[in-house]
């Protein structure tokens, strides 16, 4: 078990997945952390998220015994103690930052070194990915490569609020309704990089990889309701690219099983929308088609998971 990479492995995948508490459209206290190179923004309304139907089943519903081994060892669960988190990247690597309650016990085999006055945690490594994290209170907390870590510290200790103003200002635009959300700074491809595979469907990660400025927007409290829009180079190019993801929409309902012709409604749901450079896309999928598609998207990996067992016997 190794304690540091489990916090970052069992953090990150809750991008996915209410009461209506009044949230801060981007925790100030987490923005004055990212570091001034950061090309994207990627923040998750935890508190909100938390109870979405979609979280639950995903997260909350799933046996995890990497998440539950390292909530033992660590004291620390991302599933119940984080309140916010913002993940900042500059195109190479990411800081992961939260607002919670965070009392971690530093596990007996990593290393504490004091840097600038912050204690950091890690495995005593030397590589550029060494991950480690920082708790620098019982609210506040940091993890990711060293390097990016310590940018994020330096941040937070200089006290500039000028950091990454233009992507900070954008994020604070988004809308509290949503409990994801993301911004990018020219042609970032963090977003469809870490985001999920397109085996089946659609690859919009192609889109949003195409897409300047990008931002996107998801509300999961009855299903998916989201937007991904942003900039092309020309008014054509975003033609051509508005044109191409029609395209993509209407072979995946021509690949619609003949006895699941419900599934439908799941790509009548998405339009694509082009103005001048400008391309939109939006999301509307009801609760029911969204349990649908879990159902058949575990289904299609048991069956994989079982058939990779089979080969390798």
């Amino acid at each position: 078990m190794k304690p540091l990479g489990t916090l970052l492995l069992c953090t990150l995948p809750i991008l996915v997945g209410a009461g209506r508490a009044r949230a801060e459209r981007v925790d100030n206290v987490l923005a004055r952390m990212v570091p001034d190179d950061s090309v994207t923004l990627i923040g998750m309304r935890m508190e909100q998220l938390k109870s979405t139907p979609l979280f639950q089943k995903l997260v909350a519903q799933e046996k995890l015994p990497q998440m539950d081994e390292f909530a033992r060892e660590s004291g620390f669960d991302p599933r119940r103690d984080v309140r916010d988190l913002l993940l900042a990247s500059n195109g190479k690597q990411t800081v992961l930052l939260a607002r919670g309650s965070f009392h971690v016990k530093v596990p007996a085999q990593a290393k504490a070194v004091n840097y600038h006055g912050y204690v950091i945690v890690s495995r005593g490594g030397t590589q550029p990915t060494e991950g480690g994290f920082c708790i620098l209170d019982s609210t506040l907390a940091a993890a990711g490569p060293l390097p990016a870590l310590e940018a994020a510290l330096d941040q937070y200790k200089s006290g500039n609020r000028k950091n990454a103003a233009a992507l900070l200002t954008r994020a604070r635009a988004i809308a509290e309704d949503y409990q994801l959300w993301g911004v990018t700074a020219g042609n970032s491809s963090f977003m469809p990089a870490n985001g999920p595979g397109a085996s089946k469907g659609p690859d919009f990660g192609r889109i949003v990889r195409s897409l300047q400025n990008a931002l996107f927007e998801a509300d999961l409290r009855n299903g998916l309701k989201g937007t991904v829009e942003g900039y092309c180079a020309s008014a054509q190019d975003a033609k051509s690219l508005g044109d191409a993801t029609r395209g993509m929409v209407g072979m995946a309902r021509l690949n619609t099983p003949e006895n699941q012709p419900e599934l439908l409604r799941v790509w009548d749901g998405i339009k694509v929308e082009q103005s001048d450079r400008k391309l939109t896309l939006t999301v509307d999928v009801g609760q029911d088609l969204v349990d649908q598609i879990l159902k058949l998207v575990q289904t299609d990996g048991a069956r994989n998971g079982a058939n990779r067992g089979m080969n390798k016997n």
